[in-house]
């Protein structure tokens, strides 16, 4: 069973946003599954790893529609999305120097943040988004 379930109420008609915030659902069920299964440092490394990897690449690719489009509010999302690699990457520094598991904490504020983030701030960015073609 997925940690986290994608469905319709998180899109945002945007197909390629939506397929990246896809993507993010199933890098964080990948963690999930790999937390569940039997411990494996390295693998959890990896799998952590790829996800900030990919966090790093959708918020750019959000990030440089913003400044492109001149999207008034792209301060605060900005600052959002800050926040979000800030906690994720203190969690790893704490999994790096063998102070901390991927907890649960953890799991839970990756897929309470993104819910919230896509239902709240990037749907309020999509219609500006469309109005200049982006799909």
């Amino acid at each position: 069973m997925a940690f986290i379930e994608w469905d319709d109420s998180f899109s945002i008609d945007i197909n390629e946003i939506d397929q990246q915030h896809q993507m993010l659902f199933g890098m964080i069920n990948a963690l999930a599954d790999a937390i569940d299964g039997e411990p494996d440092r390295s693998a959890l490394r990896r799998v952590a790893h790829e996800l900030i990897s990919y966090i790093d690449i959708h918020f750019t690719h959000e990030e440089t529609y913003f400044d492109e489009f001149g999207y008034t509010e792209a301060k605060q999302h900005k600052k959002e999305h800050a926040f979000f690699v800030q906690r994720v990457l203190e969690f790893m520094d704490g999994f790096e120097q063998g102070n901390l598991a991927i907890s649960s904490d953890m799991m839970q504020f990756l897929s309470d943040w993104l819910v919230t983030h896509i239902q709240g701030s990037d749907k309020k960015y999509a219609p500006f988004f469309l109005a200049r073609g982006v799909s």
